[in-house]
């Protein structure tokens, strides 16, 4: 009897190492059996994989099995017969801008401007208008899998505030210019509402308040200047358009003698702090310039061609591995925000355009939505792929629509077939902010009764 105790009392303690050893960790999501497109560093496409998700960050990636091995969720969603992906990263928008969506089409970039923009902006834009846009944005952005975007408008504080509460990471720029502004009349008030709001909102979980002067032709060299000193007093990353069309390149070579890429460097104001929309206008030179100061920057194929502002040289870009992201520009000029629409047009423009189909894949241009988009916001090292660390913005996509039918190649679809509405599930730094195609942080009919109730003052307001 007593070796028999003995017996048992050993095969306890062998056993007891596998018990403590074996028990999973508790973590507050799973998202598991979809195709995990992770974009990391090794490009892992894992079939029937998972992602487990704690608080606000990603815990663990990996095949179903291996996860469910190590993990129990509190709530967990299956994506069988579904694509799970990093959330889309929108480079530039302005995105209370909607509510201007096809009030002026078919003109070139300073007609579209000064005749028709800058005029119903002056006549219209509030806090009020900016915060029921800002919301039409949201909504229409989740709705397509966007999770991240940079924006540069006015009241950009109203922009934050409605931003977080919808759950939706931003790049938050307030607008610097040199004539007056809807939220501020002068240089010098824009300035200091930047300050405050970039002091208020540094430090958020979701918003990155950011400073936007907004184009060499548009501000002075003294006002860059003092933008440029502002981000850096406070830290805070710099957005500006950039090198967007020919007549901006016209009017810097009459003030300044030199092309706007030249000047801005000439003048100090250069940095990894900036994010350059458009850069359409730049020679190998001058993107090399840009590349030896990580400079960020938004391609915008959809609203470059409406706007025949040109062509930017994107491959060359991707051949020097700077860091370019893909941007819808604001709805005024494009006229949606889908990033799909970005992603297959960005493909297909630059393949035209330089005669070769190799151009630029369709890898290279899921990489732009994604991970390189994190590399153009200076964010990489916290979102634009599925891997451990990284704050967990996912997106399961349904893959059993019509268009998606018969499926072969991953990235193929990803680019050319796949739709906003292809879309099921959103979550944003660990929530869920759209689940099966029912926003969470948002109310959809009360944001289109109030965008339409914009429309009649707005047309009121062109008639005068």
């Amino acid at each position: 009897m007593e070796k028999l105790n003995i017996l048992f009392f050993v095969s306890f303690l062998l056993f007891l190492p596998l018990t403590i050893f074996s028990q999973k960790k508790s973590v507050d999501l799973i998202v598991q059996n979809g195709t995990v497109v992770t974009m990391d560093a090794n490009r892992r496409v894992i079939e029937n994989g998972a992602v487990a998700v704690d608080k606000d960050a990603i815990v663990a990636v990996g095949t179903a099995a291996e996860i469910s091995q190590q993990f129990k969720a509190k709530q967990t969603i299956d994506a069988t017969g579904k694509v799970i992906i990093p959330g889309l990263i929108n480079t530039h928008t302005h995105l209370p801008m909607v509510l201007f969506r096809g009030i002026a089409d078919d003109l070139d970039l300073q007609e579209w401007l000064t005749k028709f923009i800058f005029p119903a902006e002056a006549k219209n834009v509030t806090e009020d208008f900016v915060r029921v846009g800002t919301r039409l944005g949201l909504a229409e952005m989740i709705r397509g899998g966007t999770t991240t975007f940079c924006d540069m408008y006015y009241f950009e504080d109203a922009i934050a505030d409605e931003t977080f509460k919808a759950g939706v990471r931003g790049v938050l720029g307030e607008t610097l210019i040199d004539f007056p502004a809807p939220d501020n009349k002068t240089f010098a008030d824009a300035k200091i509402y930047a300050e405050k709001f970039v002091k208020k909102w540094q430090g958020n979980a979701l918003i990155t308040p950011a400073i936007a002067p907004h184009a060499p032709y548009t501000v002075s060299e003294e006002h860059l200047i003092e933008a440029k000193n502002l981000a850096d007093k406070l830290d805070a990353p710099l957005v500006m358009h950039l090198a967007e069309a020919q007549s901006e390149t016209d009017f810097v070579m009459k003030t300044k003698g030199m092309r706007s890429i030249a000047y801005v460097n000439k003048i100090g104001f250069l940095s990894e702090r900036l994010i350059a929309a458009h850069v359409i206008q730049a020679t190998d030179e001058e993107l090399a310039i840009l590349k030896k100061f990580n400079v960020g920057i938004a391609h915008n194929p959809q609203s470059n061609m409406k706007l025949a502002a040109g062509v930017a040289p994107v491959p060359q870009m991707l051949k020097m591995d700077l860091a370019v992201g893909l941007g819808t520009d604001g709805a005024a000029s494009n006229n949606d925000l889908s990033l799909w629409e970005e992603m297959d047009t960005a493909a297909k423009l630059h393949k035209l355009i330089s005669g070769d189909p190799k151009v630029l894949t369709a890898q290279q241009a899921f990489e732009m939505a994604t991970i390189r988009g994190a590399r153009a916001l200076h964010l990489e090292k916290q979102i634009g792929s599925l891997e451990t660390g990284k704050r967990a913005d996912i997106v399961i996509l349904d893959f059993d629509s019509l268009n998606q039918t018969p499926f072969y190649n991953v990235y193929s679809h990803l680019v050319y077939a796949t739709k906003a509405s292809d879309v099921r599930t959103v979550i944003i730094n660990g929530k869920i902010v759209m689940r099966d195609k029912r926003l969470l942080t948002l109310d959809e009919n009360a944001i289109k009764k109030d965008a339409n109730a914009y429309r009649q003052k707005i047309i009121n307001s062109l008639s005068k």
